[in-house]
């Protein structure tokens, strides 16, 4: 018995010392790996459908008309991005920077944003109906035809509120992202209400 019980010992302590297995792995590792393909495949295919981008990093990416519906988009960074007709209905984007974003014409509907960051960003046109949008940050940013408000709600900012909204007239000049680090798709601004003289011409 007594040799019995001697020999477990080594076996207990490479037990109690050992590595953990693959299925202890932590989980952040596997998510990771799967927002990164999920990014891989939007900017190949500009198309990622409830998409699990959590955190993900797509700053100064060209996402034209981008299908980005159901994406879950929570705290992703999309700053200084081209979203110019993406279709982001019903996404999560609770938390995410997009600052600096061109939204031209883009489709927020019944989309989470509730504390969102749209500092700078320029925001034309984009529809956000059912869209929920608490505690935004609209600093700076350029909205033309979208009823959207740093407090919430579809209603413009009340007088004295000392909001950093700018709403120009319909003639302000677009401004989409420059020196973008990625373009998967061609530009199309046919499918787009802009000026006409800020279309470049061949």
């Amino acid at each position: 018995m007594k040799r019995h019980y001697l020999a477990t010992l080594p076996l207990m302590a490479l037990l109690m010392g050992a590595p953990p297995s693959r299925a202890e792995a932590p989980i952040e590792s596997g998510l990771e790996a799967r927002v990164a393909a999920n990014v891989q495949q939007l900017l190949i295919t500009n198309h990622c459908q409830r998409c699990y981008l959590v955190g993900a990093d797509l700053s100064q990416t060209h996402l034209i008309g981008a299908d980005l519906r159901g994406a879950d988009i929570r705290g992703a960074d999309l700053s200084w991005s081209n979203l110019e007709g993406a279709d982001i209905t019903g996404a999560s984007l609770t938390h995410a920077n997009l600052t600096g974003a061109f939204l031209t014409n883009a489709s927020l509907v019944n989309a989470n944003l509730d504390h969102g960051n749209f500092a700078q960003a320029q925001l034309y046109y984009v529809d956000v109906t059912g869209a929920s949008m608490e505690n935004l940050n609209l600093a700076q940013a350029t909205v033309v035809g979208t009823p959207i408000s740093i407090g919430g709600g579809t209603v413009p900012a009340e007088p004295g509120n000392h909001l950093p909204i700018f709403v120009p007239d319909e003639a302000h000049p677009l401004v989409p992202p420059q020196n973008l680090w990625l373009v998967p798709h061609p530009h199309t601004p046919d499918i787009l209400d802009v000026p006409t003289h800020i279309i470049p011409h061949a």
